[in-house]
């Protein structure tokens, strides 16, 4: 049973991500995400400046004169979001935690499908795959997905992103536009974010938190590997220990934008610090022109 004050949340998120979509992201995401193909839809008289290319031959040799085949784009899409509900992302040191952005995010781009009429599933993920929403349209739908997204009480604390790739490709028959929605503290990603781009419109969208590229001066504290356990302790007063963390946070971010560049798989990232819209609409408009 869903607490009362979760799905008040779950109703508040779904009202504010549908606005969102129409206001802002609903053209945006239909100019961007093409459909599966050309569908017929007519034959008309060939007018000058037409393709040659498109002419019918079987109704020109029929009719006397020059006549055309007219498509239409098949507009309908598949969207699949791809959440990583590990431990840590379970984890926010400013407005929320980066699951909860992450649910947000899930939300809107579901939000986005629907006002498109396409369809939208979810696989939610950890070491272990560990639900999956099958592809439907309809806001009865999209609520499951942002229940889903914002409640499901997951067992595993690890990442696997090659095992989300490869359940979404058994899963799914025909290509999808795909958002995988991690903080990307993995390794061995490379041939399955390979494989998974050629495929399918695969899109990363890299969750972050200052905190994790900024280590305050508190003295010496406790920490816990949120994904396996363990306990370290840090003295943070000694600036060294500070740059050195930041040096390496950087460097994995870095790491990280080479292997989406080097497999051909588009990057957004929003942190937790700032609002979610505008880094989205920058990455639409960008890929939008680049097309």
């Amino acid at each position: 049973m869903i607490p009362i004050e979760i799905l008040q949340k779950i109703k508040r998120i779904q009202v504010t991500t549908a606005k969102k979509a129409t206001d802002i992201f609903a053209g945006e995401y239909k100019s961007v995400f093409k459909g599966r193909g050309m569908e017929f839809a007519e034959v008309r008289e060939y007018l000058p400046g037409d393709e040659i290319r498109s002419i019918d031959w079987n109704v020109t040799a029929r009719m006397g004169r020059p006549f055309i085949k007219k498509h239409i784009e098949e507009r309908e899409l598949t969207l699949m979001l791809l959440l990583d509900a590990s431990r840590s992302n379970c984890f926010g040191s400013v407005n929320r935690l980066k699951r909860d952005l992450a649910a947000e995010v899930c939300a809107v781009l579901a939000a986005c499908a629907t006002k498109n009429n396409d369809r939208v599933g979810l696989i939610i993920f950890t070491d272990k795959i560990e639900s999956y929403v099958p592809p439907r349209k309809g806001t009865p739908h999209v609520f499951k997905v942002i229940r889903e997204a914002l409640y499901y009480q997951t067992e595993g604390r690890g990442t696997n992103i090659p095992l989300s790739l490869e359940y979404l490709d058994r899963m799914m028959t025909k290509s999808t536009v795909s958002f995988l929605i991690s903080d990307f503290y993995a390794d061995g990603l490379k041939k399955s974010l390979a494989v998974a781009g050629k495929r399918h419109d695969l899109v990363a969208v890299q969750i972050t938190d200052p905190r994790e590229r900024i280590m305050p001066d508190v003295g010496v504290v406790k920490l816990e590997d949120s994904e396996t356990g363990k306990d370290y302790y840090l003295d943070t007063g000694d600036k060294d220990v500070r740059d050195n963390y930041r040096e390496e946070a950087d460097r994995q971010m870095e790491e990280r934008k080479k292997l989406f560049y080097s497999v051909g798989v588009d990057r957004v990232e929003l942190s937790t610090e700032t609002p979610y819209e505008n880094a989205l609409i920058q990455f639409f408009r960008r890929r939008k022109m680049r097309r």
